[in-house]
C-alpha cells in the first residue's frame, strides 16, 4: 500500500479515552467535565475523544435529546454542552496538562434539519420520490450525504478546518469512515494536515482505508472476545483474529482495541455483561498487545451493569471511588514509558509464547531492543500452574501491579488464580 501520510510519533504510544459529555456530569457541560482533567491525567490518559460536539437536529430525533450523530450544523457547538469558548478553554486546559484532544466527525450523514437542507439541498441523496433519505432504513433520524457532489467535499473540509483552526484540535475520530469515499478522506487529510498534522482514527475495519487513517476499529476482535466468554470459541479463535490483523493490515496500521465504547455500552451492554470475568484480563490484553487501547468513560469506576441511555439524559453514577483508576494507571503508564509496547512500530516485536497450558493460558512477550514486557493471561475459571516452554525470556522482571521481582528461568512455574493476569517488565 502506497501511503503518503505519516503517523505522528506520539500516536504510537497514546491511548484514547472516550468522553460522553452529556452523561459525564449532572450538568452535562464542558465546564463541568473540565474539572476531571487532573484525575484523568493522573490515570495516564493521553488522548481524549469527544463524541460529537455539534448541535443536534430536532426533526425526527430519537428520545428526548436526540443522537449526537444527527448533526444540524457542522460549524456550531451543541448549546447543551456550553459555548464554543467553553470548548476552547477545555482544549487549552487539556493541552497545558499534556493531553491531546480529538472530536468525533460524522461525514456520512446529518440530521433532517441540518442547515444544508435549506442552503445546499443538492448535498443530499434522494429517494425515488425526490425526498431526503436515511443511509439505512433503521437510521430514521439522519439523512445521507451525496459525495458525487464535489461541492459537498469543499463544504465538509471547510467545516473540519474550522475546528482545527478555532480549537487547535489534535485529531478526528471519523464515524463510519468506510461509508464515505476513500478519495474524499485523501483530500481531507492532505489539506488538513497541511494546517496541522493530525491523528486520524477511523470507525471501520477496511484495510484499504489505512491509506489515509492511522488507526481503525477492531470489532472482529471484540466480538471474538465476547464469543470466548460465551464458550463459542477458544484461544485459537483469538489467535486467528490477531494473525489476520498482523498479516493482512499494513505494518504501519494501528488497531484500536477495546472492551467497551458508547455503542457497545448503550446497545449491547457493559463489558461485564458481554464478557463476564474475562473483562479485566481482556482489558490488560487491549493495553499490552500491538494496539492503541480505548477506554470508555466510566470503565474506571467501573460500570458493572449500567448501560448509559443514548438519546436521553442518564448521568454516570460516579461513586468517586474509581476502583479501577490504579489498574488503568498501571497499564497506561507502562505503555507510555516502555517502548516495547509501542503500537505499529516494527521495532517493537511480539512473540507469542508456548506454555504448558495453551488451552487456558494466553502468553506473549513484547520486546524493543533490551526493553521487554511479558504478559500471561489465565483465560479460564480454573486455578492454573503454568510454565513457559523455551528460553524466550530470561533475567530479572518486575510485576508491574505489585512491584514484586522474579528471576525468570525455564524452570519457573507461574500460579494464577481464575481469570488472573500477570504483567512483568524487565
Amino acid at each position: 500500500m502506497n501511503r503518503p501520510f505519516q503517523t505522528l510519533d506520539w500516536v504510537h504510544t497514546t491511548n484514547v479515552y472516550e468522553v460522553n459529555v452529556r452523561q459525564y456530569t449532572p450538568e452535562g457541560t464542558f465546564n463541568a467535565f473540565s474539572k476531571q482533567l487532573p484525575r484523568l491525567k493522573d490515570m495516564g490518559v493521553q488522548t481524549m475523544w469527544f463524541m460529537p460536539v455539534t448541535p443536534i437536529s430536532v426533526q425526527n430525533r430519537k428520545g428526548t435529546l436526540g443522537s449526537y450523530y444527527a448533526c444540524s450544523d457542522y460549524m456550531a457547538i451543541n448549546p447543551e454542552f456550553g459555548t464554543l469558548d467553553d470548548f476552547k478553554k477545555l482544549v487549552k486546559k487539556a493541552h497545558r496538562l499534556g493531553l491531546k484532544v480529538m472530536i468525533d466527525w460524522v461525514a456520512n450523514h446529518t440530521g433532517w434539519d441540518h442547515v444544508w437542507t435549506k442552503s445546499d439541498p443538492d448535498f443530499f441523496s434522494r429517494d425515488e420520490q425526490g425526498n431526503f433519505m436515511p443511509p439505512f432504513p433503521d437510521w430514521e433520524d439522519v439523512i445521507h450525504l451525496d459525495y458525487t457532489n464535489k461541492n459537498l467535499w469543499e463544504a465538509m473540509i471547510r467545516a473540519m478546518t474550522f475546528w482545527v483552526k478555532e480549537c487547535n484540535l489534535d485529531g478526528f475520530r471519523c464515524d463510519m469512515a468506510n461509508l464515505v469515499p476513500l478519495d474524499f478522506w485523501k483530500e481531507a487529510r492532505t489539506r488538513l494536515d497541511a494546517i496541522k498534522p493530525l491523528f486520524w482514527f477511523g470507525e471501520m475495519e477496511d484495510v484499504n482505508y489505512h491509506e489515509v487513517f492511522d488507526a481503525s476499529y477492531s470489532w472482529e476482535l471484540l466480538h471474538t472476545m465476547e464469543k470466548y466468554w460465551k464458550q463459542e470459541t477458544n484461544i485459537s479463535g483469538l489467535d486467528a483474529v490477531l494473525f489476520k490483523y498482523d498479516t493482512l493490515y499494513p505494518k504501519s496500521a494501528l488497531k484500536v482495541f477495546f472492551t467497551s465504547n458508547h455503542d457497545e455500552n448503550s446497545h449491547s451492554g457493559t463489558e461485564y455483561e458481554r464478557m463476564g470475568d474475562a473483562a479485566k484480563p481482556f482489558a490488560v490484553f487491549c493495553a499490552t498487545r500491538n494496539s492503541i487501547p480505548l477506554i470508555y468513560n466510566g470503565q474506571e469506576m467501573p460500570l458493572i451493569d449500567k448501560r448509559l441511555a443514548f438519546f436521553d439524559k442518564d448521568t454516570i453514577p460516579w461513586t468517586k471511588e474509581y476502583a479501577l483508576h490504579d489498574f488503568y494507571k498501571t497499564l497506561l503508564t507502562l505503555r507510555i514509558s516502555n517502548p516495547a509496547l509501542r503500537a505499529g512500530d516494527p521495532n517493537a516485536r511480539i512473540y507469542r509464547l508456548d506454555t504448558t497450558d495453551n488451552v487456558n493460558v494466553f502468553a506473549y512477550l513484547r520486546k524493543y531492543n533490551e526493553k521487554e514486557v511479558l504478559v500471561i493471561l489465565n483465560l479460564s475459571a480454573l486455578q492454573v500452574r503454568v510454565g513457559i516452554i523455551g528460553q524466550v525470556a530470561t533475567g530479572q522482571y518486575k510485576n508491574v501491579f505489585t512491584d514484586a521481582m522474579i528471576d525468570l528461568s525455564p524452570e519457573l512455574i507461574f500460579e494464577l488464580g481464575k481469570w488472573e493476569y500477570l504483567v512483568f517488565e524487565k
